[in-house]
């Protein structure tokens, strides 16, 4: 028996930003080959055909085709002082009502706050945004350092990259996280990104005596194979252990400590996708010592154990 594909509806209309509803269609609406079954069935639903950035759009459906989707996707606007046509508010609405699951990339997230949906519920958008989106909507509790917020079936995202973060994670919920990982190669991009919002906020790289972590960080990355403790690192950037854990979170949005495993995890990645050495020894090249502990912080942070990682990206 044939399964159905998961139908996606993406919401277009006048004024929204070509993009992340670009993003949308070649995320969902292209299936990597790696896939064993249906991918799924993207279709763009508007009411007429749209200006979309600079581009004329016409839909493939009318938007009344959001109340049957099972996931419907609202791409960015460009204009948030303004209110969201009611059209739209109106067929997300219904659509969830029917059972969607609604998303909203960037500041699309303006639609599902106009339509109730956040009411109660934890909620993000482009860092720009995040102060207007509090004020007119106090009742949706909005979280400005995160890249998404997946509350089950009501999921939003920061702005423009971040929208791909929210895709490929809707990809890892739907067809787990070897296919994510496989579609996120397709697109150069990571499958996952460590770190919230705040690393990319417009705020300068603190320097101290010359010596930024624009300096630190490659001096690490050239000894990840050597056992560096948040002192190590301090040490070499003529800080304190406090200057160094505060000047991390301004720049990256994580702690120094956190920093370090995600690029000892790259570092197994790219061993285990360009040589056959073997596990015990990959972890000792990334630092990570034993086999075991590789295994176990590999598999929390990229969602499958080093030997399915390997076997899909060596195929």
């Amino acid at each position: 028996m044939s399964v159905a594909p998961h139908s996606v509806a993406i919401a277009a209309t006048d004024g929204m930003l070509h993009f992340e509803l670009a993003l949308a269609c070649e995320v969902f609406g292209s299936a990597p080959d790696a896939v064993p079954g249906p991918w799924y069935d993207a279709q763009v639903c508007g009411t007429r055909p749209v200006h979309v950035g600079r581009f004329l759009l016409k839909p493939d459906h009318g938007l009344d085709r959001l109340a049957a989707a099972d996931t419907v996707i609202v791409p960015a606007l460009a204009d948030v002082e303004q209110e969201p046509p009611g059209e739209l508010v109106e067929a997300v609405r219904t659509a969830y009502e029917s059972g969607a699951r609604v998303v909203s990339l960037c500041t699309g997230v303006f639609v599902l706050a106009a339509a109730g949906l956040l009411d109660g519920r934890r909620a993000t958008t482009h860092w720009a945004h995040t102060r207007e989106l509090a004020a007119r909507y106090p009742r949706v509790t909005v979280d400005p350092d995160v890249l998404y917020v997946d509350n089950g079936r009501v999921l939003t995202s920061a702005g423009k990259a971040a929208a791909m973060d929210l895709c490929l994670h809707l990809v890892r919920r739907d067809h787990g996280p070897a296919i994510a990982n496989v579609v996120a190669r397709r697109l150069v991009v990571p499958p996952h990104r460590a770190g919230g919002q705040a690393q990319f906020v417009s705020t300068p790289v603190p320097a101290r005596d010359g010596r930024p972590l624009t300096e630190l960080l490659p001096w690490v990355m050239r000894r990840l194979d050597q056992p560096l403790t948040v002192e190590d690192l301090a040490r070499q950037a003529s800080l304190s252990s406090r200057q160094l854990t505060r000047q991390f979170r301004s720049v990256t949005g994580t702690t120094p400590l956190q920093w370090l495993l995600t690029q000892r995890i790259r570092r197994a990645q790219e061993l285990l996708e360009s040589t056959d050495d073997s596990i015990d020894t990959i972890a000792s090249a990334a630092g990570m010592g034993t086999a075991t502990t590789l295994r176990r912080h590999f598999h929390r942070l990229i969602g499958v154990p080093p030997d399915t990682y390997r076997r899909t990206f060596r195929a």
